[in-house]
């Protein structure tokens, strides 16, 4: 992913990676971005948007395969990345919270694979599983993007140490903020 990233086309290669995450690479475009932005601070921004954007679309592909081709396509795709024991979490998740259930999967190291597949799959209105890809993967690529910008190499470290952490932090923000709107039950 390093090497990737200093190459004339590592944004192709970015956007790329970003989208075939959200579907079936095994790999997440975190790295990558760290590393880009560690070369070039200015522009982590614009590469974190790129990240988005790439993530959400790969993100509707998996919906669609979700939503018509989950027989063909999606158990088989499940059970080659050895993810189906989220299977019932998940889909429990999605009766209990709908859309925050794919902002949390979209922040944490929850596979996203899974919650768009099965987010097409069950049904999950389409506006509302954008709206909540964008939001949660916004959330998690922006504080990548940031924590380069203003920590440079230390926060590569951080994030090695203590992601964990991390991530946990960055969601029970999304649960205060959501139980303090009214939002979640």
């Amino acid at each position: 992913m390093e090497r990737a990233a200093s190459s004339p086309r590592a944004q192709w290669t970015l956007a790329v990676v970003s989208a075939a995450e959200s579907v079936f690479f095994p790999i997440p475009p975190d790295p990558m971005l760290f590393a880009m932005g560690l070369a070039c601070p200015g522009r982590v921004f614009g590469y974190a948007a790129i990240t988005l954007l790439a993530s959400v679309f790969g993100g509707v592909v998996g919906y669609g395969i979700g939503a018509f081709f989950m027989d063909s396509v999606g158990w088989p795709l499940i059970g080659a990345l050895g993810i189906a024991r989220h299977y019932d979490t998940v889909r429990a998740w999605y009766a209990a919270y709908d859309a925050w259930a794919v902002v949390v999967a979209g922040l944490t190291p929850v596979p996203y694979k899974l919650c768009t597949l099965t987010a097409g799959a069950f049904g999950i209105r389409f506006w509302v599983f954008v709206v909540a890809s964008v939001i949660g993967r916004g959330l998690r690529f922006l504080t990548v993007a940031a924590l380069v910008y203003w920590w440079g190499e230390r926060a590569r470290q951080l994030v090695e140490r203590r992601l964990n952490w991390i991530v946990s932090a960055g969601v029970l923000v999304v649960i205060v903020a959501a139980v303090a709107f009214g939002v979640l039950r």
